[in-house]
């Protein structure tokens, strides 16, 4: 039998072996090798022996003792049940949902439930710009401090605590409505105003409305006089609400503004919500006779002053019928090319001027006519003159009256040459009668 001889250039053919047997391999010194170099060499297999162990314990992070056939997914589920069982009890709710292209400029808010809040943070998106808010007393909502901007984009962020101390968040981006997918309506009277018996409440809107029914019926006019309350249409961008009569002096009125969220037509919504109230003044209704050219004065059902007056001309005449005054202007100008009249006066310093129509008519201090005219002769071109002086000083009848009226008053013109003012140039519906105003109502 051949004896087998093994050297470095001969070594022994390789055997399979266990770990174990390895392991116990490593603990048997070598015949003839010296003590250092054996323990060096038993180093070295035992080392690597731990490190192989050390990664299949390592690997995935599972538990070693759950088998090798889950991939360490019972370990997770008891970590996301045991984080589950201690979650914040606060639930937080944001208005405008995240990802939301047509949120609302007026509800967004924050609610929480289970907690209170402790820190809400909105700003615009691209300019970063923050956006006041406020938290309520009890922790539980929050409201931005002004309506926000259509067709921007914002973030917000809001954070709360539970009983416990434990935190919750809750993060949402969303873009507002746009102004080409959203309709408002410019309203007068303003709030809190204090105005003549003659004032309507008066809307124009700033996109054609189809959808008048329900546009109309999310407005809600109400006098604490009790006097019902009609809505008519101007064609479909203007809607007037007014009484039968006149307002009762004294009387509070209410405005209550539901359009956010109404479709006005194809493609457009509301986006308003809001209560306005404002207070009926005195009864002041004057009366201007172009046959005698003389304004009576009537406060309070009785009279209260007899002015002289010049209105329009024969050429020019004033319109008749119910005007109501819709601005005032201690000063202004007066170019008659503005109204189709080319270059036949341009007056830049007329003194208190108050509005009747759209078209220009209006009441006003005339100081550059003879004082003879006033009570006499109509010589304007279709407006009704009160004396006054240059600057609008002294003490004139223009002035005086001027001091005198309030936004809403009604002046009535009568007997002249020219045709009734027709009830949509200016806030002049009271020359409709109550049964034609009702007709053009949508609900």
């Amino acid at each position: 039998m051949e004896q087998l001889v093994t050297s470095p250039d001969n070594p022994a053919p390789a055997r399979s072996r266990t770990p174990h047997q390895l392991l116990q391999s490593a603990e048997q010194p070598e015949s003839g090798a010296p003590r250092s170099r054996r323990r060096t060499r038993r180093t070295l297999a035992v080392t690597a022996l731990l490190a192989a162990g050390a990664l299949a314990l390592s690997a995935c992070g599972g538990d070693a003792s759950a088998g090798g056939n889950d991939d360490g997914k019972n370990g997770q589920a008891g970590a996301d049940a045991a984080a589950k069982k201690d979650a914040s009890d606060a639930k937080i709710t944001v208005s405008s949902k995240d990802g939301a292209t047509n949120a609302s400029i007026n509800d967004t808010g924050v609610k929480v439930t289970g907690g209170k809040l402790t820190e809400v943070k909105l700003t615009e998106a691209d300019s970063g710009k923050d956006v006041t808010g406020a938290i309520s007393s009890d922790g539980a909502s929050w409201k931005p401090g002004a309506q926000l901007e259509r067709g921007t984009k914002y973030r917000l962020v809001a954070n709360a605590k539970d009983a416990k101390g434990r935190s919750a968040t809750e993060n949402t981006t969303f873009t507002t409505v746009s102004s080409a997918n959203s309709f408002i309506g410019s309203y007068t009277p303003d709030d809190g105003k204090t105005v003549g018996v003659g004032m309507p409440v008066s809307f124009n809107f700033d996109k054609a409305i189809t959808n008048k029914k329900d546009v109309q019926s999310h407005i809600k006019v109400t006098s604490s006089s009790g006097q019902q309350v009609v809505g008519h249409w101007f064609g479909t961008q203007r809607l007037d609400f007014r009484p039968e009569d006149y307002w009762k002096a004294g009387s509070k009125i209410t405005m209550k503004l539901d359009l956010d969220g109404v479709k006005g037509g194809q493609g457009i919504t509301g986006v308003q919500s809001k209560t306005v109230s404002f207070t009926i003044g005195r009864s002041q209704v004057s009366t201007v006779d172009m046959n005698t050219q003389t304004m009576t004065v009537k406060r309070d059902g009785k009279t209260y002053k007899s002015i002289p007056i010049s209105g329009g001309s024969a050429d020019h005449p004033t319109y008749n019928g119910q005007m109501v005054i819709s601005e005032k202007f201690e000063q202004t100008r007066m170019d008659g090319s503005t109204v189709g009249f080319g270059g036949e006066y341009d007056i830049k310093d007329v003194p208190h001027a108050m509005r009747l129509s759209s078209s220009g008519t209006f009441l006003h201090g005339n100081y550059w006519g003879s004082p003879s005219i006033f009570g006499n002769s109509g010589t304007s071109h279709g407006c009704v003159g009160l004396r006054d002086n240059k600057g609008g000083g002294g003490d004139t009848p223009a002035k005086w009256f001027y001091n005198e009226s309030l936004v809403g008053d009604v002046v009535i013109v009568k007997n002249s040459h020219d045709k009734t003012v027709q009830p949509d140039n200016g806030l002049n519906g009271w020359n409709l009668s109550w049964s034609d105003w009702k007709a053009g109502s949508a609900v």
